[in-house]
């Protein structure tokens, strides 16, 4: 049930900044942030407001059909109008109840997307490049941006490993429940006896850390620099550009190669070990959080197989949910990822509201 007293000071709070945004005496900083508050709110309050009519309506439809004086005909209208308000009323209920669960400050963060090879050999490379372009193309319906940080290519055309930089709002929201192991069973075209393999490729999403929020000494850094290897021309084992940062502490590191310069390799490897040490803080606090844990779509544990992509059934089955899809081609495309993306987020939030 929702608390009244609690949308009163919503709608109160919501019509203080509006106040202050036109009295037009605020400092530059303290405008910037009030605008933000205020376009947070905004849609909220549109839904409380718009439920309170509704409330409104039917609580004026109930007493007409509760006056003995009411006729008959008009009666049964208002009782059709009754249902149809109620209805909708309980769908803004739920709606509010959604938008009022507090909000990581991390899912409006950016996302540094990583696949790597997992069993399969070739085929699993192959495996990593689909799903590469699964994300890319679902990343442009949402109206992200998709920048490759670095990748590892293999002969086939694969890749033995590749780490985006997913930027968008809600690009970490919607894509942090793709962690874990995504599973494949097809005919590689190399199969003279026409047998399914099964090959896996594991999937991290991490939110893109900012560099404030994550403090690492100098002294805990150690920097490598070495020649490139793989495609790249002339540049191919001509300079020292290729760059590897190892975290001393954790042992976490990072390999960057993608850029042709030293500095843009250095650059890159440090955003990525700024999200990678991020991610192991939250680890961390997670870890002594069991009573949470249990309101997530499963533990995103990288070891976990979530998902297996079916090529010669044409299926797509999201194990955490039990669902599964014959649209193999449309959720490889990016069409119809949404769907499984969706449903995700919406079992997660049902799961956070009814703790």
């Amino acid at each position: 049930m929702l608390d009244s007293a609690c949308l009163d000071k919503i709608i109160d709070r919501f019509r203080v900044i509006g106040t202050r945004l036109n009295t037009g005496t605020e400092r530059s900083d303290s405008l910037s942030q009030l605008a933000r508050d205020y376009d947070k709110l905004a849609p909220l309050v549109e839904k409380i407001l718009c439920m309170r009519r509704y409330e409104s309506e039917t609580l004026a439809l109930t007493k007409m059909i509760s006056d003995s004086t009411t006729e008959h005909e008009i009666r049964l209208l208002a009782e059709e109008e009754l249902g149809d308000a109620n209805r909708k009323l309980c769908e803004l209920q739920h709606e509010i109840s959604l938008m009022l669960l507090p909000k990581h400050t991390i899912d409006d963060s950016n996302a540094i997307l990583e696949i790597r090879a997992g069993t399969g050999g070739n085929e699993a490379s192959l495996f990593v490049g689909d799903l590469f372009r699964m994300y890319a193309r679902y990343s442009q319906i949402q109206g992200w941006d998709v920048e490759v940080i670095s990748s590892f290519t293999e002969e086939l055309g694969g890749y033995k490993e590749i780490i985006a930089e997913i930027s968008g709002l809600g690009a970490f929201h919607k894509l942090k429940f793709e962690s874990g192991v995504h599973r494949v069973q097809r005919i590689p075209t190399t199969e003279t006896n026409g047998r399914i393999h099964t090959s896996t490729a594991t999937v991290a999403v991490l939110p893109e850390a900012e560099a404030a929020n994550i403090v690492i000494n100098n002294s805990d850094l150690k920097f490598d620099t070495y020649k490139a290897s793989g495609a790249g021309g002339q540049h191919v084992n001509k300079t020292d550009s290729a760059v590897r940062v190892t975290h001393i502490p954790t042992g976490i590191f990072v390999a960057m190669q993608q850029h042709r310069s030293q500095h843009q390799n250095k650059e890159k490897a440090m955003k990525v070990l700024f999200s990678r040490l991020h991610q192991n803080e939250l680890k961390k606090i997670s870890s002594n959080r069991a009573t949470s844990r249990k309101s997530q779509v499963g533990s995103g544990d990288r070891s976990e197989r979530i998902r297996t992509y079916n090529f010669p059934q044409g299926r797509v089955t999201e194990h955490r949910l039990k669902l599964t899809l014959y649209k193999l081609s449309q959720i490889l495309m990016g069409e119809s990822l949404g769907e499984i993306v969706d449903a995700l987020v919406a079992d997660n939030q049902a799961k956070v509201l009814a703790s």
